[in-house]
């Protein structure tokens, strides 16, 4: 047989290079007996099960990236002068010309390689038919990295067929893998019959199989042919993911993108130990940081490539540069601390400080004020059970909305003193032209929130939010509208602890909840555990005489999720002994001396009692909202590149408001 040892990914222009020793002479000619089968021999079937494994680059510029990392000829090609651009750069153009290149970093991944070499191996290097098949990570199917690769395999391909095996073990939807790993899989068959039409896209077939790891194989084996499997077409747009084509009235509403342009990721510090439950414990972290001896420093910093001790960066909100923290001597004082919003209904604290972090967002921080408000989903991922975006009147944090990044914050506004709305110009007068009143932008946000922050709209377009981002209905109806606003509203304030949206001219705390501390939670002993009892309705936080005691906590309000992400659960995760969450530096250890969370507590089990109480309401609108006469996205303006990009606000310009 025809079975060389080889490096498939080695080019096949150029020979082999190793020692010239009898013990690698061998190696060598399976090699050079490998590039012949790579340049001359004619394959017209390439099946596997490739490797896959993402190589996570340390800059987010490819340009940048060592030849040291994998890949080999497909992503470096041949060295020299007059050598041709790598194959893999017909995955990568495309993401770049539809600026997404930051998006690029994702791509590496070993199995992306192997479908490129595949490609041209069967087709590209031939001009002819052929087929491959692979069973590869799914990640492909939608990621906005994946647009080039998806673009190529419409190109090459008459007919492809994709078997959706599932398997996330970590997303927002938990499904069963038919292997021991946490990637979801796909089972993907390209075909082509002669020469490509480069004009006309392939056809993509798709069907999902679920259930259990050993349903999935048992429907496999019963399929004896492609007929056997109930497929469903994709779209023909040639960037477009690999899902079923949404049917029905959905796929002709704006998405949420398309009625607030300007969506960005949160800030990603690349170091947790700036994030903490109290600002007492910020405080000091800081004056251990800087006690340290220049070594010790570095290390408990936890120095990237863009960010280290040494370094000077413009501050976030003001003219001019902080200094080195280095050069700081053991009693400065601390940057400013502020309200921070970390996870989906919970609220920390952190330094407003561009020297550390990575990705600080400054053009956030310039923005930001006491009358701006933040609405957090997946745009770019699939959503979960539990309502489709959350709000919070912080800055939210990268992996806010359920411990996921996703470039999914969306603004009120665009601007600190809030006189310029984050809305697609033209929309708002298209509505109030067929509602026959004023409808402003806060309204407009509300009525979103309304409908979005409802599980019941999950619940109903699971199918459709396979293909993100989520698409938002907007009535005709008037009356219906100002119903839905008002419900968004009175959960704006609920969400944000009274912050935003004032109810009867209120703006104080969220208070009045059927929950109690029935007994205090012990200063003396920092709570290690906590468990709910489902049966008395009662939470205990602590062990032994010195836990306490809040009831009633619902099952509702206990199981209450977000994506996968369990609130109550994740809240007393950052504030038990050993806090869940990523632990970067030795600075993390240092947390409260005493359990001083009752009272925010009790806000956040009030808050999700409110929230259930009103969620038939908010079922019924849905309801209605689906049955009245819409507003399709052909009716509505579209944002142009500048209203998608973040606004121009330089340092000094913004009113800071917090």
């Amino acid at each position: 047989p025809l079975v060389y040892l080889a490096d498939t990914l080695e080019s096949p222009n150029v020979p082999p290079r190793l020692p010239a020793s009898t013990l690698y002479e061998p190696l060598t000619k399976e090699r050079e007996r490998a590039r012949d089968v790579k340049q001359d021999t004619r394959v017209l079937v390439c099946v596997g099960n490739p490797p896959y494994d993402f190589e996570q680059p340390e800059s987010d510029d490819p340009s940048e990236y060592p030849r040291d990392y994998k890949g080999g000829w497909v992503r470096y090609g041949d060295e020299g002068p007059d050598a041709a651009p790598p194959i893999l750069e017909d995955f990568l153009a495309p993401v770049r010309e539809a600026g997404d290149g930051g998006y690029l970093r994702f791509l590496y991944n070993d199995y992306v390689y192997f479908w490129r070499w595949a490609l041209w191996k069967v087709f590209d290097s031939t001009g002819d038919g052929g087929i491959v098949s692979f069973i590869t990570a799914s990640s492909y199917l939608r990621g906005v990295a994946f647009a080039g690769m998806r673009r190529k395999m419409r190109e090459v391909f008459d007919d492809l067929w994709i078997i959706d095996l599932e398997g996330d073990s970590i997303g927002a939807r938990k499904t069963k893998n038919i292997f021991a790993i946490r990637t979801p899989v796909a089972i993907a068959i390209g075909t082509r019959s002669g020469k490509p039409d480069h004009n006309t896209p392939a056809r993509v077939w798709k069907v999902r199989l679920t259930g259990t790891a050993r349903e999935k194989l048992e429907a496999l084996d019963a399929a004896e042919s492609l007929q056997d499997l109930h497929w469903r077409r994709c779209s023909s747009e040639w960037t477009a993911p690999f899902f079923a084509s949404q049917q029905g009235t959905y796929s002709e509403w704006p998405s949420v993108p398309d009625v607030f342009p300007w969506h960005f990721a949160g800030p990603m510090l690349h170091r947790t130990w700036p994030v903490a439950v109290a600002p007492d414990v910020l405080v000091a972290r800081w004056q251990d940081l800087l006690g340290r001896g220049k070594s010790s420093q570095r290390e408990a910093f936890g120095e990237t490539r863009d960010r280290t001790t040494r370094g000077v960066y413009p501050r976030l909100t003001s003219e001019g540069k902080d200094p080195a923290i280095a050069s700081l001597p053991p009693d400065a004082k601390p940057p400013e601390i502020i309200s921070y919003a970390y996870r989906s209904f919970d609220r920390e604290y952190t330094f407003r400080d561009a020297r550390l972090g990575d990705r600080s967002r400054p053009v956030v921080h310039r923005v930001h004020s006491d009358r701006q408000t933040y609405i957090s989903s997946l745009l770019t991922k699939v959503l979960g059970a539990g309502p489709a975006a959350v709000a919070a009147a912080e800055i939210p944090d990268y992996d806010h909305f359920c411990n996921r990044g996703s470039k999914g914050i969306v603004p009120l506004y665009r601007d600190a003193e809030a006189t310029e709305p984050n809305v697609t110009k033209g929309l708002l007068t298209q509505i109030e032209s067929t509602h026959g009143a004023t409808v402003p932008a806060e309204r407009l946000f509300a009525y979103a929130y309304g409908i979005l922050a409802q599980p019941s709209y999950v619940d109903r377009f699971w199918d459709e939010l396979e293909l993100p981002p989520p698409r938002l209905p907007i009535t005709k109806d008037s009356d219906l509208f100002a119903r839905v606003a008002d419900l968004g509203e009175h959960l704006l304030y609920l969400h944000s602890y009274g912050k935003r949206f004032p109810q009867g001219g209120s703006n104080a705390s969220v208070s009045g909840g059927k929950a109690r501390c029935t007994k205090a939670v012990s200063t003396e002993e920092y709570p290690t555990t906590y468990h709910h009892d489902e049966m008395s309705q009662v939470l205990y936080v602590g062990e032994g005489e010195h836990r306490g005691e809040f009831s009633p906590v619902s099952t509702a309000v206990w199981d209450y999720s977000v994506s996968g992400l369990r609130i109550v659960k994740s809240w007393l995760d950052r504030r038990k002994a050993e806090p869940s969450g990523r632990r970067t530096s030795s600075l993390n250890d240092i947390l409260p001396e005493r359990w001083v969370f009752s009272e925010e507590l009790l806000e956040l089990l009030w808050v999700l009692e409110s929230t259930i109480e009103l969620e038939p309401e908010g079922e019924a609108l849905l309801d209605e909202v689906c049955a009245s006469p819409l507003f399709t996205a052909d009716e509505l303006p579209t944002p142009t590149d500048a209203e998608r990009k973040p606004p121009k606000v330089a340092p000094g310009e913004q009113i800071d408001l917090l």
